[in-house]
Order: structure tokens, then C-alpha cells, then sequence
């Protein structure tokens, strides 16, 4: 069964840190692996995701989180993150079993790693630049 990508101007949007090396690879894992190209990224650092992650409650020059911005609705840390693989189809969406732990305990992990990811992951001099192929993606 072949599936039709949706249109490049529909779909949930990632804010993502482009200076962070994990971030930056988690943004090109989702593109790789988002066979109905169902979402869109905005670095951070960017017009449009300082302009999202002001209206959001999000400090762009110092994010705290990703956010996945759908509509009016927003999601953020542990949330965000599994709310994208459980979209990327199998085997990723098994990423939904960790919802039986409730947020309260994922979220301080989640914002521990936040915190800390250019120690433990590094930092680019230059934010990540996505290949050619994914532009249309790219806000």
C-alpha cells in the first residue's frame, strides 16, 4: 500500500533547538522516518519558531523544551516527544507504552536531558541545516 504524502502546509509543527547536536539529530531522525510527511520543523532559531515559541510561552533564546504546535493545541517535553513517534508508525509508535508513566515522573527526565544537552550532547556553532530533499518541510 503506497501512501500519499500530505500537503507540506498541513501538520503538526516541531520547535527544535538547531544548535543542539541531539536536538538537530532527532529533528533528521523524524524526517527520515515520516513517511506521510506529516510534519513540519521550525528551528528555534528562526523567524517563525522565535515567532511560535513566544506565542507558546517559550523563551526562544534560552528553550526549555520541543514543542509540537498543532492548531491551537500545544505539546512540550516528555509529551511532545511521544506524541511525534507514536505519529512515525511501527516500530516507533510502540513509544506509546511509556504513557502508562504518568507525566509527572517522565517530565523531570525529560527536562533533566533539557537542561543539560549541550553538556551531554554537544552544541553546533551553526544551527542544523536540513537536506535539500526535506526544504519543503522546513518553516
Amino acid at each position: 500500500m503506497t501512501t500519499t504524502p500530505r500537503a507540506a502546509s498541513a501538520g503538526p509543527i516541531i520547535l527544535f533547538d538547531a544548535e543542539c547536536v541531539l536536538c538537530s539529530a532527532n529533528a533528521r531522525f523524524v524526517l527520515e522516518r515520516d513517511r506521510e510527511a506529516r510534519f513540519r520543523l521550525a528551528s528555534m532559531q528562526s523567524d517563525v519558531g522565535q515567532s511560535l515559541s513566544r506565542r507558546h510561552g517559550m523563551d526562544p533564546d534560552d528553550p526549555a523544551s520541543l514543542l509540537v504546535v498543532e492548531g491551537d493545541r500545544m505539546r512540550r517535553d516528555s509529551d511532545a516527544v511521544l506524541s511525534i513517534y507514536e505519529s512515525l508508525g511501527f516500530p516507533w509508535r510502540l513509544a506509546r507504552v511509556l504513557r502508562i508513566v504518568p507525566a509527572a515522573l517522565r517530565d523531570p527526565l525529560y527536562r533533566f536531558i533539557a537542561r543539560n544537552r549541550y553538556r551531554l550532547f554537544g552544541r553546533r556553532d551553526t544551527c542544523w541545516v536540513a537536506p535539500d530533499r526535506y526544504r519543503d518541510r522546513i518553516l
